[in-house]
């Protein structure tokens, strides 16, 4: 229970005009402030943009002594304490950029009091001498920033984070505040978990931020929509560019350039000059669109950004908010746009299997790609997709997205929802997403011989469909909640009572039509795509390659692939590695040469 105290009340809402400007506190920062004056353990998940540095900052100037903010990039927190003097508030940070001249200036602010606000990264905290420093010292509040990443739920987990918990040993009667804009429940009891606290107060403000319009299409040529996004709608406007790799945030900015745009490139690449001009561009010039990595983006307080585009997809739901919500935190009309092709889920695929993280990182990682996915091909209201995901109820269309606004050509796919229902019921409801696939595509797998399950009637009555298409089943299956995750260690697939009228034809299954096919595998015998010119000439392409390499013709592709290719027609690398026998070194190595001839067919036909 809250104590509200009339004279304290007076004070924070002095406190928070007189420093900050404002009349009142917003969502549900009051209650946060209070949590924390009572001494209370307390957890605050707040929209981007939500005003969750006002929780700790107004209690660290109320309270006697002094709050200490673990903040996870030292590049930022130079920021955060001008920001503070720019309020009349005397703030330090420690880390290792400093010089010690600086320092030693700032452990002097720190004993004398002078400053009420220290700002140290995690990986510092508990360093020999920082750790020393900060138990001689009286310390009212402990504040942690971006607290996602003490969990190994969370999207952005980070080692460093999990030693946080020491500091309830070291300070145990101090309370604790851990914020984050995106944790789902079993995120915060995790928290919770590893940063020790006791029994915390939790606050969950909504995580709808109306003002933004989400759009998400499918990649064709990306420079060109994007370009013709930015010009339609923002031309002379701030907005952010986001790119997976650094090479590709390179290129782009050029490309945005070279078309008159007011463009800079961001990444870890670059030298720290380089990268604190850029900074610097962006926090002072009008009309400058950053093109980054996700290495540009915590931190930012920039709010007349007014658009968050992302050229590649974002790992998960939770960075897809985080990054999106760097847009219109001035509460003003913002634009969060996006293209993505399958070739993006392969190249973050590749990125996680070749990590050293474990096993169970993986399966998290990869549920979460899983998910970021159904919200690129739900028919539905990306908006309340992304409430739903965040345990928010909301209205099934909000009339702000491009689902909503142009719900484009859907199908009804309900006959191969209904078989892949079938097949979890008739497999017992034991076996995950892969298993089910296995069966339903009649997989020579021994392990679906040893368990009968090559006698059941479901067996093969997929295997006209790839591998590909029985997976967006699946995750618009999950999405819709007509299956759920009964063992999370295993993944294992469960029906849901709702499912019951979509097995019995009594439901619509809708999905959206894509552009890049997700069509069936070329049959082995009697190819019907009626393009024997082009095969003939694949083939041709395939002998020189095979010449070259000093292989056999089939160690490039073999026929079936070449036929593959007839049918799919893939117009560039991301649609080459839909094809059945391509996978991404011989995409790399090979692919150039067949795509030229296939674009020239298409060309000319």
């Amino acid at each position: 229970m809250l104590i509200y105290l009339p004279m304290r009340d007076k004070q924070i809402h002095q406190i928070l005009k007189d420093k900050f400007g404002h009349k009142s506190f917003r969502l549900s920062q009051h209650d946060i402030v209070n949590s924390i004056l009572d001494g209370h353990d307390t957890m605050a998940i707040m929209p981007t943009g939500g005003g969750k540095s006002i929780c700790y900052q107004v209690p660290a100037l109320y309270l006697e002594g002094i709050t200490l903010v673990v903040s996870p990039l030292i590049s930022l927190m130079s920021d955060q304490v001008s920001n503070l003097a720019a309020n009349g508030i005397h703030a330090v940070y420690l880390n290792s950029n400093q010089s010690p001249e600086q320092r030693q200036e700032a452990i002097s602010d720190i004993r004398s009091k002078r400053a009420k606000l220290v700002y140290i990264s995690p990986e510092g905290i508990l360093s020999g001498g920082n750790s020393s420093l900060l138990e001689s010292i009286d310390i009212s509040l402990i504040a942690i920033d971006e607290a996602h990443c003490v969990s190994q739920w969370g999207h952005e987990f980070r080692p460093d984070y999990t030693r946080l918990g020491l500091l309830k040993e070291l300070f145990p009667s101090t309370p604790l505040m851990a914020l984050t804009a995106t944790a789902d429940e079993k995120t915060r009891r995790d928290i919770a978990y590893q940063l020790k606290m006791e029994e915390p107060n939790i606050y969950i403000s909504s995580f709808d931020r109306s003002n933004i319009k989400y759009s998400i299409l499918e990649r064709e040529d990306e420079i060109k929509q994007l370009d013709e996004f930015i010009s339609k709608n923002h031309a002379g406007d701030t907005g952010i560019v986001y790119c997976l790799s650094r090479k590709k945030v390179e290129s782009v900015s050029k490309k945005l350039k070279e078309r008159g745009h007011h463009s800079f490139a961001y990444h870890a690449g670059l030298s720290a000059n380089e990268r604190d001009f850029v900074q610097k561009a962006f926090n002072n010039d009008d009309g400058i669109i950053i093109v980054a990595t996700v290495a540009f983006g915590m931190g930012i307080d920039r709010p007349d950004v007014r658009f968050v585009a992302h050229l590649d997809l974002p790992k998960s739901v939770e960075s897809y908010y985080q990054e999106t919500g760097r847009a219109g935190r001035d509460g003003q009309a913002a634009n969060a746009w996006m293209v993505y092709g399958l070739q993006d889920v392969i190249k973050h695929s590749h990125m996680l299997e070749t990590t050293e993280a474990s096993e169970h990182y993986k399966k998290v990682a990869r549920e979460k790609l899983d998910s970021m996915l159904s919200i690129c091909e739900t028919t539905k209201c990306r908006r309340n997709f992304l409430l739903q995901y965040f345990e928010e109820e909301s209205s099934p269309k909000c009339d702000n997205c491009d689902s909503c606004l142009h719900p484009g050509d859907v199908w009804d796919a309900r006959v191969d929802a209904q078989k892949l229902l079938s097949t979890i019921f008739r497999t017992g409801q034991r076996y995950g997403a892969n298993y089910i696939v296995d069966v339903l595509r009649g997989s020579k797998n021994s392990k679906v011989e040893e368990r009968g399950h090559h006698n059941l009637s479901v067996y093969g009555i997929g295997k006209d469909e790839t591998k590909s298409h029985w997976n967006l089943i699946v995750r618009q299956l999950l999405n819709m909640k007509y299956i759920a995750i009964s063992n999370w260690e295993y993944r294992t697939l469960t029906l849901m009572k709702k499912s019951e009228a979509l097995l019995k034809g009594e439901e619509e299954f809708l999905l959206k039509k894509r552009k890049i096919t997700l069509r069936k595998s070329a049959p082995t015998e009697n190819q019907n795509h009626q393009r024997d010119d082009l095969f003939n000439n694949l083939r041709k392409i395939r002998k020189s390659i095979a010449n070259e390499n000093g292989l056999a013709p089939f160690m490039i592709f073999g026929d079936k692939t070449l036929h593959d290719m007839c049918h799919l027609l893939p117009r560039d690398k991301s649609e080459f590695l839909m094809v059945n026998g391509v996978g991404t070194n011989k995409c790399e190595r090979y692919g150039d040469d067949f795509l030229k001839e296939i674009n020239s067919y298409i060309q000319r036909n």
